[in-house]
């Protein structure tokens, strides 16, 4: 009688726990649509507004700490880090000037803006031609990814969901951002990488996106 209890118990209570868990929502699939078209789609977001944790990490140095971007599509931005509770970092950018309190090398300036600004806005890619991973034109089937390329970028996007894999950025002094994405979420109508990596130089940046919202405007 006992163990009769005890199963009903253990069954009820998973039963309870099941009905409770969210939903889960599955990405919507743009296959065989044109992927400029889905591309477009975006091109009225004009700002983004997000806050994260960040980790900066060189070599065997670690840095945790917790951000709020302010970022247009322009390049200008707004950002601040805060360690402990503390502003650690206070960084602005505009018409290509940056300034930021305490001062900080020419390396993580390239990279907490035009890094920020290339990785969040990724689907910003003009000129661009589908190429295969040999080289050749057409999808790469094997990798059921689309592969995008112009002069100074490359992005691997799935070709199902259009959600952005992997990104590289050569700039003209000849150094070059890797952008990798990952956990897709969702903001409104707008699906996101709520993970992003940035490697540039001797440096690497992780983003955990806690809250994001995206802007329109011209």
């Amino acid at each position: 009688m006992l163990k009769t209890v005890l199963r009903l118990f253990l069954l009820s209570t998973i039963l309870f726990l099941f009905s409770c868990a969210a939903p889960r929502i599955e990405m919507p699939v743009y296959e065989g649509i044109d992927i400029a078209d889905v591309l477009h789609l975006k091109d009225g977001i004009s700002d983004i507004e997000a806050t994260f944790t960040i980790i900066f990490e060189r070599e065997d140095t670690e840095i945790r700490g917790d951000g709020v971007l302010n970022i247009s599509r322009n390049g200008d931005l707004s950002l601040r880090v805060y360690s402990f509770g503390f502003l650690a970092l206070e960084l602005t950018s505009e018409n290509g000037i940056i300034k930021s309190v305490p001062r900080i090398d020419r390396t993580r300036g390239t990279m907490l803006t035009y890094g920020l600004r290339d990785c969040l806005f990724w689907w910003d890619i003009k000129d661009f031609e589908i190429v295969a991973s040999g080289d050749s034109p057409g999808r790469d089937e094997k990798e059921g990814v689309y592969l995008l390329k112009n002069l100074s970028r490359t992005l691997w996007i799935d070709r199902k969901t259009m959600f952005p894999i992997r990104q590289t950025v050569s700039l003209e002094d000849g150094r070059e951002f890797n952008f990798y994405y990952e956990n897709p979420e969702k903001a409104g109508d707008i699906w996101y990488p709520s993970k992003i990596r940035i490697e540039f130089s001797k440096y690497s940046v992780t983003l955990k996106i806690k809250d994001i919202s995206f802007k329109t405007g011209v």
